[in-house]
């Protein structure tokens, strides 16, 4: 039995929500390894507190979801990459900062929301063109 025109058609949008979610899963995984773990705040010799992470591991959570945004995007799934990572980075923010009494850790969790959106989004930009670059260097 060939597939039809009705067929790939359903299948595209299956497609799509399947990396979302995938995407979205290993972001609120990432999160979990690099961030997850470390709930404790420093105290500073001053008696001022940093933390809970350390930059290190903020750096490890971009650096994972960069490989993995550009990885989607190169298999055409970039819309998938930018929404995925942008839900799980909001939930996993959400899980972990929501035990906070005064309730601001909601503005956190925007942040986190529109900035890996931006973020996302630019770079899956620049893998995309930077692809397109490439393949017409290719046949010229």
């Amino acid at each position: 039995m060939s597939q039809g025109p009705t067929n790939r058609a359903l299948m595209k949008p299956l497609s799509h929500l399947l990396w979302t979610l995938l995407l979205a899963g290993l972001s609120l995984v990432m999160w979990a390894v690099w961030l997850g773990w470390d709930q404790h705040r420093d105290i500073q010799p001053d008696g001022t507190t940093t933390g809970p992470y350390q930059a290190w591991q903020v750096t490890g959570l971009v650096l994972t979801l960069l490989v993995a945004t550009c990885w989607a995007t190169l298999r055409g799934h970039g819309v998938a990459a930018v929404l995925g990572t942008t839900a799980g980075l909001t939930v996993a923010s959400y899980w972990d900062w929501s035990d906070d009494a005064s309730g601001l850790f909601v503005i956190g969790v925007g942040v986190i929301m529109f900035q890996s959106l931006a973020g996302t989004a630019a770079v899956s930009a620049v893998c995309r063109a930077v692809t397109r670059s490439s393949r017409q260097h290719r046949t010229i």
